[in-house]
């Protein structure tokens, strides 16, 4: 792990980490060696499951429940930050996904609209409820940094990601249209990186995400970005040096984006 003090002094919010496995617990653990006082926040039913407090106690966070699709929980939040930070946020992490499509195995031409709706909530319309949240309590500082988590088939087909894709498009456009308000008026930058294919307990709910992984990572010229860089760049969008950066989908996902067919031997695919 990686320390350079470049988030010394700063005050953030970490949505979404559930267990290790979580790039959010990575990217909690990592602000924090750099200097950063956090909270950590997931929805209480999610308290329940995994060993949230473990993390907490270990880089000395306070955890507070909130679902982030409910408005008067975000306010709760936001406002009691603030108290137990002693001021102003300036970053936060997004990292909250979840579809009941993609978890009871239902495809894409034969989805439940009733799960629909609740992916887009949970997975997009909860960011903008953060933002919206944040902005009108003016609790984000001056050039503060929001950082949401996306994948590439917020752009590409990806057989297998179902409604999640949908919900990663709109989480993009939210980014975009809230960063262009915030920006101007606040200096609040706002960004998604798009991360590569990772183990999380997320990731292992989609069909296939093996193929999804192996692919990525032969293709990739760089290989597959780890939960440890997903941390390593957050910290990055989160810190001084990326003052200037905002509306933005970072690609993070050792250029797999930017490649496209490539004929070589030691592809497994290969056919002689």
């Amino acid at each position: 792990m990686l320390k350079h003090g470049l988030l010394e002094g700063k005050k953030g919010i970490i949505f979404g980490a559930l267990n290790e496995h979580s790039l959010a617990w990575a990217v909690a653990s990592q602000c924090a060696a750099e200097g950063a006082k956090i909270v950590l926040t997931n929805a209480p039913i999610a308290l329940r499951w995994g060993p949230l407090q473990e993390l907490a106690d270990s880089i000395g966070a306070p955890v507070i429940p909130a679902d982030a699709t409910r408005p008067e929980d975000l306010e709760f939040l936001f406002t009691e930050s603030m108290n137990k930070l002693g001021g102003k946020i300036d970053f936060i992490l997004h990292a909250v996904a979840m579809s009941q499509n993609l978890r009871r195995g239902r495809s894409y031409e034969d989805i439940s609209y009733n799960y629909f709706q609740q992916t887009l909530d949970i997975s997009a319309l909860s960011f903008h409820k953060l933002l919206q949240t944040a902005y009108k309590l003016d609790a984000v500082a001056e050039y503060g940094s929001i950082v949401a988590l996306s994948y590439i088939a917020s752009q590409r087909a990806f057989q297998g990601y179902n409604d999640m894709a949908d919900a990663k498009a709109l989480l993009e456009s939210i980014a975009r249209n809230f960063g262009l308000i915030y920006g101007r008026e606040k200096h609040v930058r706002i960004n998604t990186v798009s991360q590569s294919p990772t183990f999380t307990t997320a990731g292992g709910s989609i069909n296939y995400f093996e193929r999804f992984y192996t692919i990525a990572d032969h293709t990739s010229p760089l290989g597959n970005a780890s939960a440890q860089d997903c941390a390593n760049i957050c910290v990055m969008l989160f810190s001084d040096y990326t003052r200037k950066i905002t509306m933005q989908t970072i690609y993070h996902d050792g250029g797999f984006s930017a490649t496209g067919i490539q004929v070589s031997s030691d592809k497994p695919w290969n056919k002689e």
